[in-house]
């Protein structure tokens, strides 16, 4: 199982696609004794993988002895992060404390789009430097890409980066409307090229030794077996069933887009909320409306909830809207 902490608000940048709608720390985030407690928790859920992002995470100064606390807790620390603040003194000091991987962004192989999609003047030079010293340092990394319309018939070009450049893997993100993002929703790709980009993902997979793994596109899992591909993931939407997010103020939610609380930390436990919150037994039934419902890929891929709950007028258990294969007759 997978979690993610956004261990803080606070972010040198101010990207359109923001979530979190990121830039100052907020107050009432969590104390280093709050977050080591958090962990304690999660690690008595049984989660496994611990993902530390923001905001961005690198700017929370007790960062690194966050990490070495979780590595004693038995978890695997990797982080989401947009690579600027990676020295190569940051790098060796996280794997020292046990960070197992660094995901950091790049979203064009162009400099300037790249720039101005994160609003930060020298973003891209500054993350590969990022990736540079992860690699100096022996500290894997994969590269993140947020999919856009202006951006997608750059990924398999980013691909081919990440293998010269070292990278472990190359994880694709496809936008769903929450956060800032809500204001470049058009920009966002819809159902027929969204089945495109994917099988085109999948398709790259086949040349390429890295991990290739879209994110919030479930619909992934079945066109990798409609293609023959034998896929590690067990499932394509984790949200309340294998992975949750915590907020820099401790509020639990299914995943960062589906901005719906499942309790508070500070409140209740992290393992009671993670075991007992409404939302989270829901999404575990499985008990999709439309054609997710009905879908013989529906424990393959489930559809994504967030995108669900958007333009269905709230309801994450109803079908998703972004799939061409809820049009196929005998599915």
């Amino acid at each position: 199982m997978i979690i993610s902490w956004n261990t803080t608000n606070q972010c040198n940048m101010f990207c359109d696609h923001c979530y979190r709608d990121a830039g100052a720390k907020a107050e009432q985030e969590l104390s280093t004794v709050e977050g080591k407690q958090l962990l304690d928790e999660i690690a008595k859920a049984g989660f496994k993988i611990m993902i530390f992002s923001g905001g961005e995470p690198l700017m929370r100064p007790d960062i690194v002895e966050l990490v070495a606390y979780a590595t004693s807790k038995g978890l695997r620390s990797v982080f989401g992060t947009n690579g600027t603040l990676i020295t190569r003194e940051m790098a060796r000091d996280l794997k020292k404390a046990g960070a197992m991987g660094m995901g950091i962004s790049l979203d064009s192989m162009d400099k300037k789009k790249h720039d101005e999609f994160r609003r930060y003047p020298g973003a891209w030079d500054e993350a590969v430097r990022g990736m540079e010293n992860c690699r100096a340092e022996g500290l894997g990394f994969q590269i993140h890409t947020t999919v856009m319309e202006w951006n997608r018939h750059e990924v398999s070009t980013i691909t081919d980066f990440a293998v010269e450049i070292g990278a472990v893997g190359h994880h694709t993100f496809f936008l769903v409307p929450t956060g800032r993002a809500v204001d470049i929703e058009e920009e966002s790709l819809k159902a027929e090229q969204y089945e495109q980009i994917l099988t085109e993902i999948m398709e790259k997979q086949k040349e390429v030794k890295i991990e290739l793994k879209p994110t919030c596109a479930p619909q992934f899992m079945r066109i990798a077996k409609e293609m023959g591909m034998d896929m590690k993931y067990a499932r394509g939407c984790l949200a309340g069933t294998h992975y949750c997010i915590i907020s820099p103020m401790g509020i639990v939610q299914p995943c960062a887009y589906l901005n719906i609380s499942a309790g508070n930390v500070r409140e209740t436990p992290f393992s009671e909320i993670w075991k007992e919150a409404p939302i989270f037994k829901e999404l575990r039934t499985l008990k999709y409306g439309g054609g997710c419902g009905d879908c013989k890929y529906k424990f393959a891929c489930g559809g994504c909830r967030a995108r669900a709950y958007y333009y269905h007028n709230q309801d994450f258990m109803a079908e998703e809207p972004w799939c061409l294969y809820h049009g196929r007759k005998g599915y």
